[in-house]
């Protein structure tokens, strides 16, 4: 068995939480609960042909600069969540994403927009996903609620984490 540490980062109620809920547990609740620190979560899963167990480090969404160096080291990988609701979330995941390739180097990572079952709320324009895709990372559209491109999305990871 292969083990894999993933940081889950992003601003502060895009869904980090909710998210690795639905992966983990298969569960969604709409209470928000705020992270305090950093919450971990395991998961196994089969990635060409090998078991990875997913360590999943949800790290709260205060301010990227806030974010402990502690809570990266160690990383194989980054699952980078932004709110469709919230075109501003896109701004900080680029700068989350700069932190920790500074601090890491860069690593495999994708791109969750979270909440898109809020259509009528959505305010993440096309132009801002295809900036994201522009960055060579997988961009997925998903749901914490649905569960939509929640499992996909992180077995793609996994596949990236083995086949880099």
């Amino acid at each position: 068995m292969i083990q894999k540490k993933i940081c889950i980062l992003g601003a502060a109620g895009v869904g980090k939480t909710s998210l690795t809920a639905r992966f983990v547990f298969s569960k969604f609740s709409d209470k928000y609960l705020s992270t305090m620190g950093v919450k971990i979560d395991r998961k196994q899963v089969e990635a060409s042909g090998q078991v990875v167990n997913m360590m999943l480090w949800d790290i709260h969404g205060e301010e990227y600069k806030k974010i402990p160096t502690s809570y990266l080291r160690g990383a194989s990988g980054i699952v980078t969540v932004i709110d469709g609701t919230r075109p501003n979330t896109v701004n900080v995941a680029h700068k989350i994403l700069q932190r920790v390739n500074e601090e890491l180097g860069t690593l495999p990572n994708i791109f969750l927009i979270n909440k898109s079952d809020l259509e009528d709320d959505w305010n993440i324009s096309d132009a801002m996903i295809q900036t994201l895709r522009d960055s060579g990372a997988p961009v997925y559209l998903t749901s914490a609620k649905s569960g939509d491109n929640v499992e996909s999305s992180f077995l793609q990871l996994a596949e990236m984490l083995l086949n880099p």
